[in-house]
C-alpha cells in the first residue's frame, strides 16, 4: 500500500507544546484529515492539545472538514482558537506584517474620490506589558481580504484596507488598522465594524498577553466560523 506524505504548520500553542512549527507526517494513501489528527494526538507534546482543544483544519490553505482526503505534498494547517479570497481586487488591501503600523498610510489606500465618507478603526495594546502576536500569514492575508471583498459588497463601500500587526506590539502601540470608504457615513461605519469583527474572529492570528514578573498567556479565542467543526 502507497503512503503520502503531508507538512502539517502548529501556531501559537500548539508550536510551543510540540516544539515544532512543522512537522512531516506520513500517512497511508488515501488518509483523511481524521486520520492524521488520531496522529498527531498521538505524539509527545500534542496528544492532550489535540484532543481538548477545538481545532480547525486548513488544507493548502482552505477550511475543511475532518473526512478531507489527504493527498502527498498537502500543507496542513492546524488552527487552534483564534484570538481575537487574494487581493485581485484595486478596492481591497490586505497585509500582514512585523512592522508598526501607519494609519494614515492605510487610510490613502481606501480612499476614493466619490467617497462622502471615510471610517478608520486602530487596535492598540492595553493592560499589559506587550502583546506578541503569531499568524498563519499567508492564509491570514488571503482570509482578511476576502472578507475586506465581502463586506464591500454587503455594505456598498467604495474600497477597504485592513492590516495586522505580528510579533511583539508594546503597550499602547497599535497591533490592527481598518479603513472603509463608502458614499455615506452609515455604510461606512457598519462596513468598518463588520470588517474588524470578522477579522478578529475568522483571521488565524493568536495573541500571547506579555506582563513583567508574569508566565505569558495566550488569550482564549473561537473557532473560526467559517471552519467546519
Amino acid at each position: 500500500m502507497g503512503a503520502v506524505v503531508v507538512s502539517v504548520r502548529l501556531f501559537a500553542m500548539l508550536r510551543e507544546a510540540a516544539r515544532h512549527d512543522r512537522l512531516e507526517v506520513e500517512l497511508a494513501d488515501g488518509a483523511t484529515v481524521g486520520e492524521l489528527l488520531a496522529a498527531l494526538g498521538q505524539r509527545d507534546g500534542l496528544r492532550d492539545l489535540v484532543s481538548r482543544l477545538p481545532v480547525a483544519i486548513a488544507v493548502n490553505r482552505e477550511y475543511t472538514s475532518r473526512d478531507h482526503p489527504l493527498h502527498d505534498g498537502d500543507e496542513v494547517a492546524l488552527i487552534p482558537p483564534v484570538s481575537g479570497g487574494d487581493n485581485a481586487s484595486e478596492a481591497v488591501h490586505a497585509r500582514v506584517t512585523d512592522q508598526p503600523l501607519d494609519l494614515g498610510a492605510v487610510a490613502a489606500r481606501a480612499g476614493r474620490p466619490d467617497a462622502g465618507a471615510m471610517v478608520t478603526f486602530s487596535g492598540t495594546t492595553r493592560d499589559v506589558e506587550r502583546l506578541d502576536y503569531e499568524a498563519y500569514s499567508e492564509m491570514a492575508e488571503e482570509r482578511i481580504a476576502g472578507i475586506l471583498a465581502d463586506c464591500i459588497e454587503r455594505h456598498g463601500l467604495k474600497a477597504a484596507a485592513a492590516e495586522h500587526r505580528i510579533g511583539a506590539v508594546p503597550l499602547g502601540e497599535t497591533s490592527v488598522v481598518v479603513a472603509v470608504s463608502a458614499a455615506h457615513r452609515a455604510e461606512a461605519f457598519a462596513g468598518a465594524r463588520d470588517a474588524i469583527d470578522r477579522i478578529k474572529a475568522e483571521a488565524p492570528i493568536w495573541k500571547c498577553e506579555v506582563e513583567a514578573g508574569a508566565e505569558p498567556r495566550w488569550v482564549a479565542g473561537s473557532r473560526p466560523p467559517t471552519a467546519p467543526a
